[in-house]
């Protein structure tokens, strides 16, 4: 019979936020950044971040792409709503519980540069993704927002 594991509790007070995240693609590349804050200090991920009160989704992820990346881009559509819940260690714990709303966007202007809490922003070609140990969730979002063209 199959171990039922159990649920981890939420710390005391914490509520979902809403965040948003940017597959900005030029030239069959697609831009990530290396994070330079928790969750996942030093993994690559999608630009992205907070939704701030009263800010609509599509123009807080135009504004967290620009702050972490210096690029400008079009949003063309909404990829997914994905959940990232992150527990403690012991997995006994809700720590954090983002919802993000992904977008896709085509490249408009500007390089890379690394900025807010990014430690690192740069465009990887699509065949490199496996080399970076992407959250599965990341490299599902990334292919689907190819597939929407």
């Amino acid at each position: 019979m199959a171990k039922i594991r159990k649920q981890p509790q939420p710390v005391e007070g914490l509520r979902p936020q809403a965040a948003v995240g940017v597959v900005c693609i030029r030239d069959g590349q697609v831009l990530l950044i290396r994070r330079g804050t928790p969750p996942m200090t030093g993994e690559w991920s999608l630009p992205g971040g907070r939704i701030e009160p009263g800010e609509p989704a599509r123009q807080a992820a135009l504004r967290e792409l620009y702050e972490e990346t210096g690029v400008e881009a079009e949003i063309t559509g909404l990829v997914d709503v994905v959940d990232a819940i992150v527990e403690n260690r012991e997995g006994t714990l809700v720590t954090r519980h983002y919802v993000l709303c992904d977008f896709a966007a085509r490249w408009r202007s500007g390089e890379p540069v690394a900025g807010d809490d990014a430690a690192d922003a740069r465009f990887f070609p699509l065949d490199a993704l496996d080399d970076l140990k992407l959250w599965d969730e990341t490299e599902r979002v990334i292919h689907a927002a190819i597939a929407l063209g």
